[in-house]
């Protein structure tokens, strides 16, 4: 049986494709497991996709390769499109602020994009 799409991954602007290139190809490949898993599980569990505490709808995409840990930031559009933010590699237990502040950037940008088009 093949597993259908629940939700869809998106990518806005070049964010999460400079990350993405940066990394080796191990990482790569578990980032693309990652997100098949949360497109086509219908609860992703909290160990894969998590709400980012104290932010209005921004979550973490959360990878771990041996003892390297990475994050990706993103959100929803509707219920079922997924956009990409910034990733970055956790090097420490709490998520960097910056990091956090700029996820949130990056979607008050695109939201404010989407606003846009509807108007126009």
């Amino acid at each position: 049986m093949k597993n259908e799409k629940i939700r869809q991954i998106f990518l806005y602007k070049d964010y999460f494709a400079d990350f993405y290139k940066k990394q080796k190809q191990k990482v790569k490949e578990k980032i693309l497991w990652t997100f098949r898993l949360i497109e086509t599980m219908p609860q992703v569990p909290v160990e894969y996709l998590k709400h980012i505490e104290g932010t209005e709808g921004l979550y973490e995409i959360r990878i771990q390769l041996g003892s390297d840990i990475f994050r990706i930031f993103c959100f929803f559009d509707k219920c079922n499109l997924i956009v990409l933010a910034n990733g970055f590699q956790k090097k420490t237990q709490k998520t960097p602020k910056q990091e956090i502040a700029k996820a949130l950037k990056i979607k008050e940008e695109y939201e404010s994009k989407i606003k846009e088009l509807k108007i126009n």
